[in-house]
């Protein structure tokens, strides 16, 4: 069984490597850091599971950090570490997205218990999408099963390839949010390499071809991360 990836941001390096060596032996995949700026680097460099932020931290504290990656990402954990226990700092935490809060000192079972409720409660989430084969995508319904797409305005049918479906059924799970192009690859064509990647960028054009009838869809692409399947809001 792969082993949960946790990105740690800990300025404090006692502390740090306390936890790494802690996390570590709970058989967790630790990626450390010791501020904002070189965790936000490994958030977008990795693919991890889970994110566990100290607030004040030097170049970039824990809150900016954690709005930078719900830009792209708004379902991966994100978890604060703080000395501050103010009730202003803590609904602040929350605003920006945080999915748990825990004030230093704290217990390392405490902590362990709050990532393992956190991890449960995701994976729950995660499992439901990974369900779901319909998708209303603008215009369009899309049957994953039967592999067609119909425009729900003029009626036509799209049948599409089991690739071509595999991909869209991927951006239609992240609908709004950035599927990574490393993971795509290893799911549909099960190996990231670069002629894989020339042959993904083929079907994403197809794909941009067949959802063309509706203005307000588009699939972008994000450098150095993947593709964006937007909805834009009509008018």
């Amino acid at each position: 069984m792969d082993k949960t990836r946790i990105l740690l941001a800990e300025d404090d390096p006692n502390l740090g490597m306390l936890l790494t060596e802690y996390l570590e032996v709970k058989n967790f995949e630790v990626t450390r850091a010791q501020d904002g700026e070189e965790a936000l680097r490994a958030y977008q460099d990795g693919d991890h599971d889970l994110c566990i932020f100290d607030v004040m931290m030097p170049k970039m504290d824990g809150f900016t950090l954690a709005e930078r990656i719900r830009k792209s990402d708004v379902d991966i954990p994100i978890f604060f570490l703080t000395a501050k226990s103010m009730k202003e700092d803590t609904l602040r935490g929350f605003e920006v997205g945080a999915d748990d809060y825990i004030t230093k000192p704290f217990s390392m079972e405490e902590l362990l218990a709050r990532i393992t409720s956190i991890l449960r409660r995701t994976k729950s989430k995660t499992d439901s999408k990974e369900k779901q084969t319909i998708f209303e995508i603008g215009q369009f319904t899309f049957d994953f099963n039967a592999q067609m797409l119909k425009h729900n305005v003029d009626g036509a049918e799209q049948r599409l390839t089991s690739k071509e479906s595999a991909l869209l059924r991927l951006l239609a799970i992240h609908k709004n949010e950035i599927m990574d192009r490393s993971l795509a690859l290893k799911k549909i064509w099960l190996d990231d390499n670069y002629f894989n990647s020339r042959s993904m960028d083929v079907y994403i054009t197809k794909l941009r071809k067949f959802l063309k009838p509706d203005d307000n869809l588009r699939i972008v692409n994000v450098h150095g991360q993947g593709f964006k399947l937007v909805e834009l809001t009509a008018e």
